[in-house]
C-alpha cells in the first residue's frame, strides 16, 4: 500500500486563513480583535506577540492534524472538517481550555452563549479546509501518472 502525503502548503494556508476567519468572527460578535491572543498573552505573562504566535500556531497545527486524519473520517468532503472541529471544540475547548482560564465547563461560568459562540467561531475556522485540504490524498504513484500524462 502506497503512503499517503499531506499537502503541507495547503494545510498551513488553510490554518492561517481559518484563524483569520475565527478572529473576524470574534471581532463581529464581540467587538474585539485578537481576543484569544490577548488572553493567551495575559495568562502566560508573555504578552500579545506570544499570544498571536501561539494562536496562529495552534490554527496551523489543527489544520495539519486534520489533513492527516481526513481520509479516516466519514461523510462527504465538505462535512469532514465540521465533524473534526466539533469534536475538537467540545473535547479540548469546552472541557479543557475554558475551565483552565476560569470560564468553567463549556464556558458556563461566563454565560450560556459561550459554548455556542465558540462552536460557531470554530465552524467558521474550518471553512477554508473544504477548499484547500483534499482528504483524498494523492499517492506517489498517482502523482507520477499525472506527471507522465
Amino acid at each position: 500500500m502506497e503512503a499517503k502525503k499531506i499537502d503541507w502548503k495547503k494545510a498551513i494556508l488553510a490554518g492561517i486563513a481559518g484563524t483569520i476567519l475565527f478572529d473576524l468572527m470574534g471581532l463581529v460578535a464581540m467587538g474585539t480583535w485578537w481576543d484569544i491572543p490577548a488572553l493567551l498573552g495575559e495568562k502566560t505573562g508573555l504578552g500579545l506577540a506570544y499570544g498571536v504566535f501561539g494562536h496562529f500556531s495552534n490554527g496551523i497545527l489543527l489544520a495539519v492534524l486534520y489533513a492527516g486524519i481526513a481520509p479516516s473520517l466519514f461523510g462527504p468532503n465538505w462535512l469532514r472538517p465540521f465533524i473534526f472541529i466539533t469534536a475538537q471544540t467540545i473535547a479540548l475547548v469546552w472541557f479543557f481550555m475554558f475551565p483552565l482560564v476560569g470560564a468553567g465547563v463549556a464556558g458556563l461560568n461566563v454565560g450560556p452563549d459561550m459554548a455556542i459562540g465558540s462552536l460557531v467561531r470554530h465552524w467558521l475556522y474550518v471553512v477554508p479546509f473544504i477548499f484547500l485540504i483534499n482528504p483524498t490524498f494523492q499517492t506517489k504513484e498517482s502523482t507520477s501518472k499525472t506527471a507522465v500524462a
